[in-house]
Formats: C-alpha cells, sequence, structure tokens
C-alpha cells in the first residue's frame, strides 16, 4: 500500500520544477493522470472490441501507445512541457478520428470518434479556457467532416469486410459514452483534489508566512517603538522628529573595566544580559522607551510615546527601582555591583540613522546634560538636572542640590534624589 502510493506520488510529481507555480505543477500533474487513463483505456478498449466484435488490427492502439509514451519519456528528459502537451493533445484529438475512419461508418466504429473531446477538454485543464477554442473548434470541425462524408466512409474498401452485429455496435456505443464520460469525471475529480492541495499547500505557506511576519514584527519592536517601526514600513522618507519636553535616563556600572577584567567573555555578556533584561521589564512597566545601551551604560528616555504623561515620575520610579534591585536582589546581582544614574529633561531630536543596522537614537543638549550629570554621580544615587527636579519636587523627595562642574556646560546645579514622598503638596500647601 505504502509502495503504491510513494509510486503514484512520483507520478503525479514527475517532471514538476521547483519554480513551478501552483497552477503550472496542477496542469503538468493533470496531463499525466490523463496520459495513464488514455492508455490504459486504449487497452482495454482493445481487448474488448476483440472479444465482442471483429478482429479490428492493433496497429493504431499500439502505435498510439508508443506515442503516448514515447513523448512522455521525451519530455521527462527535455522538461519541454508545451511540446509535451501540444503533441499529447494532438494524439488524443487526431487518433480516435483516425480510428473512426479505419473501421467505417460513424454508427459502424460506434461513436469512437467521440474520444477525441478529450483534447478540448484537457485543453480547458492543461492550457486554459481561452486557448482552448481552438482545439474545440478542430473537434467540431473534424466530427462536421465525418458527418459529411460518413456515407462513403462507410461503403469505401477501408471499411471492415465483415458486417459488425448490431448488439456489438449498441454495446460499444455505451462503452465509448461512458469512457469518455468516465475520464472526464476522473480528470475532473482529480483536478479538484489537486486543487485542494494546492490550497493546503498555500494556506501551509500563508500560516508559515504570518508566523515569519510576526517573528519580524517581534523584531523590528524590539529595536524601534511601535510608532516608528509602522513608519518605517509605510515610507522611505528619514524619520526624524524634534520632542520639546523629554526625560533621558543614563546608568552606568560603577567600576565595569576592573570587575571585567577577572571575567571571560562569556562571564561578561552574561552578567550584563542578567541586569539588562531587568532594566527591560523595568521600561516595559512603567511605559518607557529603551533606547539603547552602550557597553555597561542603558539608556532609557520618557515622554516620546503617549503611554506616560507623567513621564518624568515614571522615569524616577523606575531610577529608584533600578538602585533597589542591584541593591537587594542578589540573583541578578550577584557581584555586587552599582549604578550611577543620571536624568536630565529638555528638547530632544530623535529618529532612525542609516538603512542597515539602524537604530532609534536621540540627539541634543539633553542627552548630553543626562550623561554628564551620570558620569559626575555617586553610586546609588539617582541625580536630576534642575528642569527634571521642577517636574518632580512636588512628588518626590531630594538632598540639598549642589553644584557641579559637567565638561562643556560649565557649573550646573544637580539634585539627588530620595524617593517618592507619601504625601503629596498641592495648591497652596494642603496636604493630600
Amino acid at each position: 500500500m505504502t509502495a503504491g502510493r510513494t509510486l503514484r506520488d512520483r507520478l503525479r510529481n514527475a517532471g514538476i520544477l521547483p519554480s513551478d507555480g501552483e497552477e503550472r505543477r496542477l496542469q503538468k500533474s493533470l496531463l499525466f493522470f490523463a496520459t495513464g487513463l488514455i492508455s490504459l483505456a486504449s487497452m482495454v478498449w482493445l481487448s474488448i472490441y476483440w472479444q465482442l466484435g471483429p478482429r479490428f488490427s492493433s496497429n493504431l492502439p499500439f502505435a498510439l501507445q508508443l506515442l503516448l509514451i514515447g513523448n512522455l519519456l521525451v519530455y521527462l528528459k527535455t522538461l519541454n512541457f508545451n511540446a509535451f502537451r501540444l503533441i499529447q493533445l494532438s494524439l488524443f484529438l487526431f487518433t480516435p478520428f483516425i480510428a473512426q475512419w479505419s473501421i467505417g461508418s460513424f454508427i459502424t466504429a460506434s461513436g469512437i470518434s467521440l474520444w477525441a473531446l478529450l483534447a478540448p477538454i484537457g485543453a480547458v485543464l492543461f492550457i486554459g479556457t481561452r486557448e482552448s477554442g481552438a482545439w474545440f473548434f478542430a473537434y467540431v470541425f473534424l466530427t462536421a467532416l465525418s458527418g459529411a462524408f460518413d456515407f462513403y466512409l462507410a461503403d469505401s474498401p477501408s471499411s471492415l469486410p465483415q458486417t459488425v452485429p448490431a448488439a456489438t455496435t449498441a454495446f460499444f456505443f455505451a462503452l465509448n459514452f461512458t469512457g469518455v464520460s468516465a475520464i472526464v469525471y476522473l480528470l475532473l475529480r482529480y483536478s479538484d483534489s489537486e486543487k485542494h492541495r494546492a490550497q493546503q499547500r498555500l494556506q501551509e505557506a500563508h500560516q508559515l508566512l504570518q508566523v515569519e511576519q510576526e517573528r519580524s514584527e517581534r523584531l523590528l519592536l524590539n529595536i524601534l517603538p511601535a510608532p516608528i517601526a509602522e513608519r518605517l514600513k509605510n515610507s522611505k522618507e528619514p524619520i526624524a522628529d524634534g520632542f520639546a519636553e523629554v526625560s533621558v535616563m543614563f546608568a552606568d556600572i560603577v567600576n565595569f573595566t576592573r570587575i571585567a577584567e577577572g571575567l571571560t567573555p562569556q562571564q561578561v555578556f552574561a552578567m550584563l544580559n542578567k541586569i539588562f533584561s531587568c532594566f527591560d521589564g523595568l521600561a516595559e512597566q512603567y511605559g518607557l522607551e529603551k533606547i539603547k545601551t552602550i557597553g555597561d551604560a542603558y539608556m532609557v528616555a520618557g515622554g516620546l510615546n503617549d503611554q506616560r504623561s507623567d513621564f518624568s515620575g515614571a522615569l524616577a520610579d523606575m531610577a529608584l527601582e533600578m538602585c533597589r534591585l542591584l541593591r537587594h536582589d542578589f540573583d541578578v546581582n550577584d557581584r555586587h555591583l552599582e549604578l550611577r544614574i543620571g536624568i536630565g529633561t529638555g528638547p530632544v531630536v530623535a529618529g532612525v540613522v542609516g538603512k542597515k543596522k539602524f537604530i532609534y537614537d536621540l540627539w541634543g543638549d539633553t542627552v548630553n546634560i543626562a550623561s554628564r550629570v551620570t558620569s559626575e554621580g555617586i553610586p546609588g544615587i539617582v541625580q536630576v538636572d534642575e528642569r527634571t527636579y521642577q517636574r518632580l519636587r512636588d512628588r518626590f523627595d531630594f538632598h540639598p542640590g549642589k553644584v557641579i562642574h559637567l565638561k562643556g556646560k560649565g557649573n550646573m546645579q544637580v539634585h539627588p534624589l530620595i524617593g517618592r514622598r507619601s504625601v503629596a503638596v498641592v495648591g497652596g500647601g494642603a496636604k493630600v
């Protein structure tokens, strides 16, 4: 059973190229199937005719077998499907008429020319509806020609020397109609079955494509914010936006270079991946945008999307949670690392740089201030610039501000963050 199914599958797929589309695959498969059916039918027809009627010459059916199979073998060697299809359809069309003219009249031959109807029907299946018109016209022309000369063909010397019994003629009329109808039915059924298989393959390919598309979407969203990713997919224009008010945070691991000297590259990667993965989770939790990692530095921003209106407060909460995480969770921070964290607020320009291996990045004085506030910070302490302090002072407690010198900026006041207040001052001093 398995061997038979394997042989059938090999015959169905014979001559099919990987580059063939679904329609061409179906045409090739159907023509192979039709060739097999007609070869078998001609053998059965001849054997039955010999049993019930006169001894009709076997030369024509045998020649048909050789031509059908020979053309098939040539096709498998050359893979010229157009020539193979043309020759097979021509054999389907002309051989039944030649057989009828050899036997005698339409009646004497029991309507054997009806088998030629398989040529235009096959043309619909193997070529297409538009191209099949010529084949149907040829069939109608040959049928009309046979009808016009039927009387002369019946009395010609090429007719059979003996009278075909009426019962045999009637039987073969029924056999020819049944045979042609059966082959047409089997071809249509086989065509429908192959179309269902093709649809199933397309559905499977579509599902795989959807999986790959979802994977690509997730990958893109891991690189870019969702609105930026959507714009990048739908437009080839450069993406650069100005924001009047954005809070930017940098977090550096204290003494990372010295700590990393004693570790293997794999250990360094595992350490950073564990910590930064936790930071990624916090950024998502607080509705903030992770921008990038730069060595041992982690950069995140608030105000680039509509998820949080109080983005400065969310960034401060995240910064405090990052410090708490490294201070208390030794499963994540088994080497007791500390952070310097700085936050700056102000205008930035955000966009996608380049066309290959692109990143979403921020530029502007605000980014520089946040970076320098971080580098001048105290381990384990979150420092914010004056503008951030003005946005947070009613909801967070701070140590007294201090003035530090920032390279390229001069003296600047920064404010060490303590934590969120349990009560907030509202309006004229009322507490809630």
